[in-house]
C-alpha cells in the first residue's frame, strides 16, 4: 500500500500541462502590483504612513526593518519597476526576487498597515520565485531564440490553486462564530452606515440584508473553491467571484484586494482558456506565434527540483500556521493572539482608547502622555485595541522619557475597548507596569476577560 501511494505521488509530479495559465497569472499579477504601487504613491501614503511618523510599530522578529526616510521613494520605484518586469517576463528570476524583497520590506516597515491582502501578495511573490512562469510568452523566452516551453509540471498550477483554496477556506472557517452567524456582526454595524450608496443603499439598513450577507459570505468562502474546481459550475462560480468581490469593493474601502482575487481565480480555468488570452496578446504585441505553437517540453532543472520541495514545505506551513490561535487561551478577537496571518478577513469592529501614564516609582510622581505627540491618528486607532502594539508603544515611551532624563520609570495604561458593538469595557489591567512584561505574559495574565 505504501509503495502504491508512493507511485501515485511520483506519477502526479511527473504529469505535465500547458504553460499558458501560469503565464497569464504572471502577467496579471505583475500589472496589478504595478497599479497598486502607483496608487499608493498617488494618494501620498508613502509620506503619511512611512516618512512622517515619529514611531513605527514592528513585527516580532523584524525589528531590524527600518524606514528609509526619503529613500523610501526609491524602494517603491524599485518595487514598481520589478513588477512591470515580472509582467513582461524580462530577467524574470531577478525581477520576481526583487519584487518579493522590496514589497515585503515595505510591508514590514510598520505593523499599523497590516492587511491580509498584503500578506497574500508576499506569499504569491515568494511562490512565483520557484515557478517557471517566464518560459512561455515572455521577453526571456523570446530573447532565448528558442521555442517556448509550452508545457510545465501540473503541480506548478495546482500549488497556486491550493494556496487560493487555503485563503478562501480558512476565511470561511473563521466566519463560523457566534457574532458572524447569530448576530450578523460586524456587518450589521458596517452596512448600516452605507445607506447613502446609490440603488442598494436603502436596503443596507435592513436586518435581513445583514444576515443574508453574513451567511452568504461564510458559504461563499467555504465552498467557492469546490465550484471553481468542477468544470460544469466553473463559469457560474467565477461570476459569483466577480459579483462578490466587486460588491465588497463598493461597500468597503479595501483597496486592490478584490481585483487581485478576481484575477487570481482565473487560474482555475482550463489551459485552452488561457491559451486564447495568450494568442490575443501575442497578436496585439506582435509576439512571434511560432514560438508559442511549436514549443518544446519542459526541462526540469536542478532549480526546479529544489523549488518543488521548498513549495511543498511552504504550503504545509501555510496550512498549519493559521491554526496557531488554538494554542492560546481566550477569545482570539479580544486578545488577538494568532489573529494576524490567519485569513481572518473583516471579522470584527474593534474600537477603543489607551491612555498611558508615566510614573516615577520612587517619588510616585506621574504624568499622562498625549499620544498625538508620537502617533498618527491611524497608528493611535490601531494601537488602542491591539495588545502587542500597546506593549510596544509603552516600551517606546519609557525609552523616550528615559532619554529626556526621567528616572525610575514605570508605564501603565488605562485602556477600554469595544468588540462588535458590545459596551466598552476595561481592556488591559491598569495596575500592571508594562515594562517587564513579555507579549505572552500580557495576553495571558493581564488582558481583562471579555464580558459577553
Amino acid at each position: 500500500m505504501a509503495i502504491s501511494l508512493k507511485n501515485k505521488i511520483n506519477s502526479y509530479f511527473q504529469k505535465e500541462t500547458k504553460a499558458a495559465p501560469l503565464a497569464v497569472f504572471r502577467i496579471l499579477f505583475g500589472l496589478l502590483m504595478f497599479i497598486s504601487i502607483v496608487r499608493f504613491w498617488y494618494h501620498g501614503w508613502i509620506e503619511s504612513i512611512y516618512i512622517n511618523p515619529i514611531f513605527h510599530f514592528k513585527y516580532a522578529g523584524f525589528e531590524c526593518v527600518k524606514v528609509l526616510g526619503d529613500y523610501t521613494y526609491a524602494l517603491f520605484i524599485l518595487c514598481g519597476i520589478s513588477s512591470i518586469l515580472v509582467a513582461i517576463g524580462y530577467k524574470y528570476r531577478i525581477s520576481i526576487i526583487t519584487f518579493f524583497l522590496s514589497f515585503t520590506y515595505i510591508e514590514l516597515m510598520d505593523k499599523t498597515t497590516y492587511l491580509n491582502h498584503y500578506y497574500f501578495i508576499s506569499i504569491i511573490a515568494f511562490m512565483l520565485i520557484w515557478l517557471p512562469a517566464n518560459r512561455y510568452f515572455s521577453i526571456d523566452a523570446k530573447l532565448s531564440n528558442e521555442d517556448n516551453e509550452t508545457t510545465i509540471p501540473q503541480w506548478n498550477i495546482d500549488v497556486l490553486k491550493l494556496m487560493l483554496s487555503i485563503v478562501y477556506i480558512y476565511a470561511g472557517i473563521a466566519k463560523l462564530n457566534y457574532d458572524w452567524l447569530i448576530d450578523a456582526l460586524p456587518l450589521k454595524i458596517w452596512l448600516s452606515t452605507k445607506s447613502d450608496i446609490p440603488i442598494i443603499g436603502s436596503l443596507l439598513d435592513e436586518q435581513w440584508i445583514h444576515y443574508l450577507f453574513s451567511w452568504s459570505g461564510a458559504i461563499y468562502d467555504l465552498f467557492i473553491v469546490f465550484f471553481l474546481l468542477w468544470k460544469p459550475t466553473r463559469k457560474w462560480a467565477f461570476l459569483a467571484v466577480v459579483v462578490f468581490h466587486l460588491l465588497t469593493r463598493v461597500l468597503f474601502p479595501i483597496g486592490m484586494f478584490p481585483y487581485i482575487m478576481i484575477a487570481s481565480t482565473l487560474i482555475f480555468f482550463s489551459a485552452e482558456f488561457h491559451e486564447k488570452i495568450i494568442q490575443k496578446l501575442a497578436t496585439y504585441f506582435n509576439y512571434p506565434m511560432h514560438l508559442l505553437k511549436n514549443g518544446k517540453s519542459f526541462s526540469n532543472s536542478t532549480f526546479d527540483k529544489i523549488g518543488k520541495w521548498i513549495l511543498i514545505t511552504f504550503i504545509a506551513f501555510q496550512i498549519i500556521f493559521p491554526l496557531r490561535y488554538l494554542l492560546y487561551p481566550g477569545n482570539v478577537f479580544w486578545t488577538e493572539q494568532g489573529y494576524r496571518f490567519s485569513w481572518r478577513v473583516m471579522l470584527m469592529e474593534k474600537t477603543g482608547y489607551a491612555n498611558f501614564k508615566i510614573v516615577d516609582s520612587l517619588s510616585g510622581k506621574s504624568f499622562y502622555v498625549q499620544n498625538q505627540d508620537f502617533l498618527t491618528p491611524t497608528q493611535e486607532k490601531q494601537m488602542s485595541t491591539q495588545p502587542d502594539m500597546i506593549l510596544e508603544y509603552g516600551k517606546f515611551l519609557a525609552d523616550h522619557f528615559s532619554n529626556q532624563g526621567h528616572k525610575n520609570i514605570e508605564v501603565f495604561v488605562e485602556s477600554y475597548a469595544s468588540l462588535n458593538g458590545r459596551a466598552s469595557q476595561p481592556f488591559i489591567n491598569p495596575d500592571v507596569n508594562l515594562l517587564p512584561l513579555s507579549y505572552k505574559e500580557l495576553c495571558q495574565k493581564h488582558i481583562l476577560p471579555l464580558n459577553d
